[in-house]
This record gives structure tokens, C-alpha cells and sequence, in this order.
């Protein structure tokens, strides 16, 4: 939630909550929205519905964007794309003055390079890999569309109808290859991404068919901290709230056809990365994306751990929905050791961590 200049025509400049929405297409351009919900008042005094108005264009990725994910305190965010490369974004940084006036002139440059040259630019994008035993540079190519469209369709409700009117685009801000803090390479598309919610700064993504592993970085210095091969298409990855674990669900597994991966839901330990627990599907659906449930089971005591946070709801190609209690209401015991969250004492120490046990209190 953002405190912005209301857009109300009656009530211009006062300060009002506004909360912003990401938006993927299909060419890896993300445009982010801002969004001001009316006041009851504003309804009813100034026939004022709200208004969602875009404010800025993001152009760092090439192919379909597969996954969008805020981080809990709305600063951050990771885009995932068929492009294979998943990308780290920090609000604070997109959205100062500086950045601001550069942008502007990149737009204008994007504009009369698109009235020489056409629609599209080229631009080199290097990342960076680590891992154990290895270190390589890579230069990926990639072409973008530079100009955002002159229009976007502004939409309101008026009861049950829908109304739509077309705005210009002027103002729209242009970010392009640079604006990302971090961008990490996989071996296939990404759509499974999630932000801890227990420890700021660790993120998990999950690859496609191709990739078939869950990937964990640490996103204050881009460290990659481990990397699990499920042997699987990743397609959700859900941080327990109570547990140092993760559940992950699989897609496709060897192939375009019927899969013979079993599993389809496996819930993994942090920073071990041990298997904890599986549940495998009979006959072979997928498991295409998944939710956390807070309620937990209809007959689950009121208060008790199942029901803040216990189960999952998956999504399966078989045109069904799933619910499945992934965590009990038993706390783990606590259970100190010599690794900790982050797999290094120098980051850790960066962060503030002290080694704990299993259990997040």
C-alpha cells in the first residue's frame, strides 16, 4: 500500500492509499498499474468508481512472462519468463529521481531510434554464474519492443457493466536491461517462485522441463546458496510459515506426454534440503500451480497450527482442485546445527541471523 495524489478530479492532490499490480504479456514486457479503490463517499457524493492507471513499462525480458511474485513487504518483486532468466526488482531503486530523469531520456531516445530504425532494439545482457567447481560469463542477446503502445485501456464499473475508455500513454516511464538488481539464468522457462517469509533475502524459483530443479539465492548479493534437483517441472513453491521448509509441486517429468514422475507434491527442509515428506497421485495428473489454504480442514480445531497454515490448494490437469494438509499441527522440535539459513556465516552475519532451530517462533 502506497500513499499517492488521489486521481479523483473532486478531491486532486490529497494524499490517498493506492496499491500497484504487475501485469505480464506475452512478448516479456511487464507493465505496472497503480490502483485507487473509491471511498464509499466518493461513490455516492462524486460518482467517482476509482481509476487504474499505468505507470511504467519494464522491458528487461524477451519471451512470456511465466510468473510475477511480490516479496512480503511490497518492495521488492521477481519476474519469471520463458527467456529463461529470472529477475530481482527493487522498488526504491525503479522509482527515485535519478532513475526517473534517465529513463524519461531513454524514452525519448527508444522514440527517434524507432522513426530511424523501426520498432526494435538490441541490447547485451551479462550475468554472472557461480556454482561448485565452476565460474562462467555469459553473454545473452536480446531484443525488446522499446516503445510502449500510445494507449491503454482505462477500465471502471459502473453495477454490473463494465465500461472502457482508451487513454494516452504520456508519462508512462520506460525500464529497460539495467534496471533489474539481479537476474539469474536457469535451463528452462520459470513460473515457481517464492520470497521467505521468515528470513528476508532468501528467494526460491523453480525451473521447467528443461531446468527440473529448485534453486535458492540469497538476493542482497545474487549468491546462489543451493540448488535441488526434483527431476521434475517445478511449477509452485510454497515457504511454510511455521517451519523451515518449502513444498514444491511438479508438472511434466520426463517428456510432453504421460508423466512418469509419481510425485507430485514433496515438501523439503531449509538449508538441508532434505525430503521430508512426498505424496504422489495416482494415474498420472499434473500438478499445473498451487495456494496456501490458511483455514486448513473444515474439521480442524479452532486456533491450532493446521489451521493457519497447513494445507495447499493444487490445482490439477485433470480439472480438479486438490487440498492437501502439507504440514501438521506437531511443531517439529527444535534442532540446532553447524549450517545455517543462509549456508554461509559471512552472509548470515550480514543479514543479522543467528543459528536456530526448525521451528520459526
Amino acid at each position: 500500500m502506497t500513499k499517492r495524489p488521489s486521481q479523483n478530479p473532486f478531491n486532486s492532490g490529497a494524499l490517498v492509499p493506492t496499491e500497484d499490480i504487475l501485469v505480464g504479456d506475452g512478448q516479456g514486457g511487464i507493465l505496472h498499474y497503480m490502483v485507487e479503490w473509491p471511498s464509499l463517499w466518493e461513490i455516492s457524493r462524486d460518482t467517482w468508481l476509482g481509476k487504474v492507471t499505468p505507470i511504467a513499462k519494464i522491458a528487461v525480458h524477451t519471451s512470456q512472462i511465466c510468473a510475477l511474485v511480490w516479496s512480503p513487504n511490497g518492495q521488492q518483486f521477481v519476474s519469471g519468463s520463458n527467456d529463461n532468466t529470472a529477475c530481482y526488482f527493487e522498488m526504491n531503486r525503479m522509482m527515485d529521481d535519478r532513475h526517473e530523469k534517465r529513463d524519461s531520456a531513454m524514452v525519448r531516445k527508444s522514440r527517434r531510434s524507432m522513426e530511424r530504425h523501426g520498432s526494435f532494439e538490441r541490447d547485451t545482457l551479462h550475468t554472472e554464474h557461480s556454482g561448485v567447481g565452476r565460474h562462467r560469463r555469459e553473454s545473452v542477446e536480446m531484443s525488446f519492443d522499446a516503445i510502449p503502445t500510445s494507449e491503454t485501456i482505462e477500465v471502471g464499473v459502473t453495477g454490473s457493466i463494465t465500461r472502457a475508455t482508451r487513454t494516452p500513454m504520456q508519462g508512462l516511464r520506460l525500464f529497460t536491461h539495467g534496471t533489474e538488481i539481479h537476474c539469474w539464468r536457469h535451463d528452462a522457462a520459470i513460473k515457481a517462485i517464492a520470497f521467505c517469509p521468515w528470513q528476508e533475502g532468501l528467494i526460491a524459483t523453480g525451473g521447467g522441463l528443461g531446468d527440473k530443479c529448485i534453486h535458492f539465492f540469497h538476493a542482497g548479493t545474487s549468491t546462489p546458496l543451493a540448488t535441488i534437483l526434483v527431476g521434475a517441472q517445478v511449477t509452485s513453491l510454497i515457504w511454510s510459515t511455521t517451519k523451515r521448509e518449502i513444498a514444491a509441486t511438479f508438472g511434466y517429468s520426463h517428456g510432453y506426454a504421460q508423466s512418469e514422475h509419481p510425485y507430485r507434491i514433496v515438501v523439503f527442509s531449509w538449508p538441508s534440503c532434505r525430503q521430508i515428506s512426498a505424496v504422489a497421485w495416482p494415474g498420472g495428473p499434473r500438478a499445473l500451480y498451487a495456494i496456501p489454504y490458511p483455514k486448513g480442514p473444515a474439521n480442524a480445531p479452532k486456533g491450532s497450527r493446521t489451521v493457519r497454515e497447513g494445507t495447499i490448494v493444487v490445482a490439477s490437469s485433470d480439472e480438479t482442485l486438490k487440498f492437501h494438509e502439507v504440514w501438521r499441527d506437531q511443531p517439529k522440535m527444535a534442532i540446532g546445527g553447524a549450517v545455517g539459513i543462509l549456508g554461509s556465516d559471512i552472509l548470515e552475519s550480514l543479514a543479522g541471523i543467528d543459528k536456530e532451530g526448525d521451528v520459526i517462533r
